[in-house]
């Protein structure tokens, strides 16, 4: 069977109506005589009316033209703007609205870097977060953290986003460097003197707080949130989205960069690599106090070793 036929057979199965001719006719905005050649294969879809009729009818181009050792992936736009990181995060919010409504969605995050959804509350390190990516991504050097704004429309879609990550069952895979990136970012702007120590303070204060959030729901055993320890693995930021109903891999290739696909062998693959790696990580849930507060406590002291090292900086250089 070739991929037109492939095409067709899962377009006849998806379709309601009693003429087949016309609604492709309608939805590809052609003549009829040119929805009949196409249907009765004597003439092929281009691209363009294959990607307009596989997104009329919700279908997947993984599962439609994919071989078992291929996938077809989308990808995030690219970011060298303020406007380009709204962009991203307004299509980011509008890719996972669907799972929002799905009440047996699990996300799955191997976080290699605090999950992004807890560094998009409206902190300064938030804010922080926002001028770090802009600062890498375009490869430009901005002006000081201080004269930095955000502007509102990022604001309300990252908003939106951190919805979709409150309303859904969270596993988060942590280990020892998860959280050391976003120290080195804040003590390398320090350094840089564009970063003011009174706002790495505020930023380094923020962190905490995400950790003692994380702690909080721990020791409640929160049902939308769990928290697993790996020593072993390199994690590496991938996200999964599943429900009965749909899945989504998320996989990065840059910063903020990812390749998505909607395959479902891919996607059942990487929910059971989840699930391995849960099974040899250590529950913050379900651990005793004592386990818990050493992981968390080893985080917390590395902020506050590079809180006194920015200090004794700023004393020496005074």
């Amino acid at each position: 069977m070739n991929n037109q036929e492939k095409l067709l057979k899962t377009i006849r199965k998806q379709s309601k109506s009693s003429s087949l001719i016309d609604e492709v006719a309608g939805i590809l905005n052609i003549s009829y005589d040119a929805a009949h050649r196409r249907i009765s294969q004597k003439s092929k879809f281009t691209i363009e009316e294959t990607i307009a009729l596989c997104h009329h009818y919700s279908l997947s181009m993984d599962l439609l033209f994919g071989g078992s050792d291929k996938v077809i992936v989308e990808k995030t736009s690219e970011i060298k703007t303020m406007e380009d990181l709204t962009g991203y995060f307004r299509e980011s919010a509008q890719k996972l609205e669907a799972y929002k409504k799905l009440t047996d969605t699990i996300m799955y995050y191997s976080a290699k870097d605090i999950p992004l959804f807890h560094t998009i509350s409206g902190t300064v390190l938030s804010k922080f977060k926002l001028y770090v990516w802009l600062n890498l991504l375009n490869g430009k050097q901005h002006e000081s953290f201080e004269n930095f704004t955000v502007n509102s429309s990022l604001l309300e879609h990252s908003n939106k986003l951190n919805e979709v990550y409150k309303s859904v069952q969270v596993n988060e895979i942590w280990n020892d460097t998860t959280i050391n990136s976003t120290i080195q970012q804040i003590f390398y702007f320090f350094q840089s003197g564009l970063l003011s120590l009174s706002s790495a303070t505020l930023i380094c204060e923020d962190l905490k707080a995400i950790l003692t959030e994380a702690e909080q729901k721990c020791s409640k055993n929160d049902s939308g949130y769990h928290l697993y320890y790996n020593e072993l693995l390199l994690l590496n930021n991938n996200v999964l989205l599943s429900s009965v109903k749909q899945k989504s891999l998320f996989v990065p290739y840059t910063m903020l960069g990812y390749f998505i696909t909607v395959d479902p062998d891919t996607c059942r693959n990487a929910e059971e690599y989840f699930s391995h790696q849960i099974r040899n990580s250590k529950s913050l849930n379900q651990s005793g106090t004592r386990d818990r507060k050493l992981f968390f406590n080893r985080m917390h002291q590395k902020i506050d070793f590079y809180l006194q090292k920015m200090n004794s900086e700023l004393d020496f250089n005074f």
